[in-house]
């Protein structure tokens, strides 16, 4: 899943202006595929068959691959990196293999690289807090090392702690000039906050989480926070609650506020493989491929790609001869801003925008803690729907998990995967989520099981995103709604209807709402 822990500036690509294509797909939603042909036998669907063979099991032997590549490449298969071509050859021989016509689309792009992220406390007794751990730098933020005294503005640390601390000017009145402002998260965009302090003499800022009661989040955690679309003049850290309350009532507390970092070229590349069928409906089944530097990144996002891997090889062995040509695809660059789907959207023609029927996107299907999240695609929950024919893909999933007995529950398209640049073109897209550093309620524990409070993936984005970081059943469950949409869309006609917009709530990248760079996933 795209990374909420940026940097310096913010990291875009270009996303292709092609024609807006709006589609309705004939037959029901829940159709399984055709039967008759090779690998049909005993009148079973298409989808039955692809459900059948893909378990489990087969997608554990990919994941235990990907975790020894990790193992011989510096612990991470990040893009750019030996972990991330290995990864890819492994996958590519597999393809290969099973008869798929595959190539490599190469790209490059800047990365921000932390060179210096430090906040420690020099008065009155000396600390040093760890980057990721105890702070972040907020995106958007400047590079600078400031050492000054820490002024508090108008915090609440009582009670339910409902905070505006920063949102105006006059909660700056006796701020000392020069002096690092400690500001509380609530109620306003932290480029207010921040702006405000600027204008009061602050020489750097700290966002602390609010500490109030959420049953979605965690509000006193260490949390990931932007400062808008523009580069502030100031270095901002975020931390968790606890630490700016430390910071709040140590008297006589100075610390040093430093951040530093450099931008480097990464040259990589998307792996795609393609069955036959009729290339004017591609059906794009993808997920990432590189992880974050942190750790192995089996659940994010082993879990997605090799679920599609295990896919696409069973599609073959069952000799499954797909109506619409199936593109497997295998981004790279995702953890660094979703470059690589970008990039692939950005080479499209209209002409070529019009050829693609549709994405489906699998990204962490595999959580510990595990939600059955799909894709909002007809906007009925968060009020966003996707381009026309998202809703059918919604649909798609919803009841063949209600066929197996199985519950799940709408997440919105909040930008942060790699569905991303389809749906800006217009492109019907959907898929499945099992949950990240967001936490489960009580209610979402009740009805799927699990522990209420606790992060749907405690290891996100960490070192401990291993081959331990599964849950076996829920893939299980998720690779067989995988299995199921892919034979089903496969076989699914198209019918386009020319340029039209997204209809209501045409989806947009977020801005920040108070909640991370990039909303709930």
């Amino acid at each position: 899943m795209f990374q909420k822990r940026k940097v310096g500036t913010a990291l875009g690509a270009a996303l292709a202006t092609g024609a807006l294509v709006a589609v309705s797909f004939a037959g029901p939603a829940y159709a399984g595929g055709g039967k008759g042909g090779p690998g049909h036998g005993n009148g079973k669907s298409a989808s039955e068959v692809l459900v059948k063979a893909v378990t489990a099991d087969g997608i554990t032997k990919h994941l235990q691959a990907l975790q020894d590549i990790a193992d011989a490449n510096n612990g991470n298969r990040a893009a750019g990196t030996s972990g991330h071509v290995a990864s890819a050859d492994y996958m590519e021989a597999k393809l290969k293999k099973a008869g798929y016509t595959t190539w490599r689309q190469p790209f490059s792009y800047d990365k921000t690289v932390v060179d210096t992220a430090a906040l420690e406390q020099i008065t009155p007794t000396p600390a040093t807090y760890g980057y990721q751990v105890d702070f972040l730098e907020a995106s958007n933020a400047s590079e600078g090392d400031v050492t000054a005294a820490v002024q508090a503005v108008d915090v609440n640390l009582v009670g339910d702690r409902a905070s505006t601390s920063g949102c105006e000017a006059a909660d700056f009145a006796g701020f000392t000039a020069g002096n690092i402002a400690l500001v509380q998260r609530g109620s306003c965009d932290f480029r207010v906050k921040a702006d405000n302090a600027l204008a009061a003499g602050a020489v750097g800022v700290i966002i602390f989480n609010q500490g109030n009661a959420s049953e979605t989040e965690d509000r006193e955690a260490l949390f990931a926070g932007t400062l808008g679309d523009t580069i502030f003049s100031l270095p901002v850290a975020t931390t968790t609650f606890a630490l700016g309350e430390q910071f709040a009532t140590t008297e006589g507390i100075t610390v040093r506020l430093a951040f530093d970092a450099h931008i480097e070229t990464v040259d990589t590349f998307n792996l795609l493989a393609d069955s036959r069928g009729n290339p004017n409906e591609i059906v794009v089944v993808g997920g990432h491929l590189d992880g974050v530097p942190e750790g192995p990144g089996i659940n994010d996002n082993g879990s997605g790609t090799a679920s599609i891997l295990e896919t696409a090889l069973q599609m073959s062995k069952k000799h499954l001869s797909p109506k619409n040509q199936v593109r497997f695809a295998f981004w790279s660059g995702e953890e660094d801003g979703l470059q690589g789907s970008n990039y692939y959207v950005s080479q499209l023609t209209e002409a070529q925008v019009a050829q693609h029927a549709l994405n489906l996107n699998f990204d962490m299907v595999g959580s510990p803690n595990a939600v059955r999240f799909v894709y909002d695609g007809d906007g009925d929950a968060f009020g966003t729907e996707g381009p026309e024919g998202s809703a059918e893909i919604e649909a798609n999933f919803t009841e063949f998990f209600a066929s197996q007995g199985l519950a799940s529950e709408p997440t919105a398209f909040d930008g942060r995967s790699d569905y991303f640049a389809f749906i800006d073109a217009g492109i019907p897209a959907g898929g499945l989520f099992s949950g990240a550093e967001d936490i489960k309620s009580a209610e979402q524990a009740a009805i799927y099981g699990g522990t209420a409070g606790v992060a749907y993936d405690e290891c996100y984005h960490s070192e401990c995103d291993d081959i331990t970081n599964i849950d076996p059943v829920v893939l299980e469950q998720m690779a067989d709604a995988i299995a199921h949409s892919t034979a089903t869309f496969a076989d699914t006609q198209v019918k386009h209807h020319g340029k039209k917009g997204h209809g209501k709530g045409h989806w947009r990248t977020h801005h920040f709402d108070h909640k991370g760079p990039y909303g709930k996933r």
